[in-house]
């Protein structure tokens, strides 16, 4: 895998978020030539500059929203990640123009560009809440998922258009765990919106790893899952509780704007086609055209498929989610 990046010009759009630090962080290490950092935020910009002091990282000012502002980074690039996004639930339920202008438009004007400047691989970063989506978050990351797939149809030959499928990746920026990790440390009772729902974990690595096996095995259209834990939320707060041997207490707050009890990251529809690869489902597009022939499932049904939610997979007990949080560095 390390061949595949040597001496390559890479581009993470939205790179200074959690993702695009542990990817470009990643990306060096693995011997490219560039690694090109498209953000809106001059600051985070400025500060990712100096951590790292690297001059492989370079830096371009742009939003996926502006077209004309993606030219400059997109020149000679090989291979793009497409992280940006808007990605809180709460504040797209309030903004759901803003969410599509960013995750629907912006992914547009990605994809276009990835093809116009005949890029080898493009691969976009979506979410379980983009599955049987109830909220604006995961609607408009489903239209990014759907614009993703019909671009692969037409691109040109030799670029590889992808997507890879997230749960709550622990620690990233807005994330549960710093917060109950902070209220702890502060003293103070944690906020549980409903301690029963059920969420997926995945480390930051392990994120990293999801967007490298979709890279090295995608086909144009491909959509790749990890198959993760769970735990419910009011173990996961009782659970670092007990580690710090704090005597906080737990206030549950109500459920939020647009939040589901339980996450989605492979529907029925999609397990009657998905191919099982150890660690990873991988769901191919449906390569159709609009002349429809008979569609051939063999001898199963879709309704005899089992979707693959945060209720059904592996469930963390405190123990291993203490475990879990000490291995990823979070306590």
């Amino acid at each position: 895998m390390e061949d595949n990046y040597k001496e390559k010009i890479l581009l993470i759009t939205g790179g200074t978020g959690s993702f695009g630090n542990q990817m470009a962080k990643y990306f060096i290490s693995r011997g490219c030539k560039e690694v090109r950092i498209l953000s809106r935020d001059e600051k985070k910009q400025d500060d990712m500059r100096k951590l790292y002091n690297e001059p492989k990282l370079k830096f371009y000012l742009g939003d996926v929203r502006d077209k004309e502002s993606l030219k400059e980074a997109f020149k000679n690039v090989n291979y793009v990640f497409h992280a940006a996004a808007l990605k809180q639930v709460p504040s797209c339920e309030f903004y759901p123009m803003e969410a599509i202008k960013t995750n629907i438009l912006g992914a547009e004007n990605v994809l276009s560009s990835a093809c116009e400047n005949n890029i080898e691989v493009c691969v976009v970063l979506s979410t379980d809440k983009a599955v049987y989506p109830i909220n604006t978050m995961g609607m408009s990351k489903a239209l990014m998922e759907k614009v993703m797939v019909a671009k692969s149809r037409v691109a040109p030959k030799g670029t590889v258009l992808c997507g890879t499928r997230y749960g709550n990746v622990m620690g990233s920026r807005g994330s549960v765990i710093p917060l109950f990790k902070k209220q702890i440390l502060d003293s103070k009772n944690l906020t549980v919106t409903d301690g029963s729902m059920t969420r997926f974990l995945m480390s930051l690595d392990e994120s990293v790893s999801l967007v490298d096996y979709a890279f090295n095995n995608a086909k144009n259209g491909d959509i790749f899952v990890q198959k993760s834990p769970a735990s419910t939320i009011g173990d996961l707060a009782e659970s670092m509780i007990q580690y710090y041997k704090s005597s906080s207490k737990i206030d549950i707050i109500g459920v939020r704007h647009g939040e589901k009890f339980y996450e989605v990251l492979v529907n029925k529809e999609e397990m009657s086609k998905a191919e099982d690869c150890g660690d990873y489902y991988r769901i191919p597009s449906d390569s159709r055209d609009l002349n429809y022939k008979t569609l051939e499932l063999g001898s199963q049904e879709i309704t005899s498929f089992t979707e693959y939610n945060s209720n059904n997979t592996t469930r963390l007990n405190k123990i291993e989610i203490i475990n879990l949080l000490k291995k990823t560095n979070l306590l």
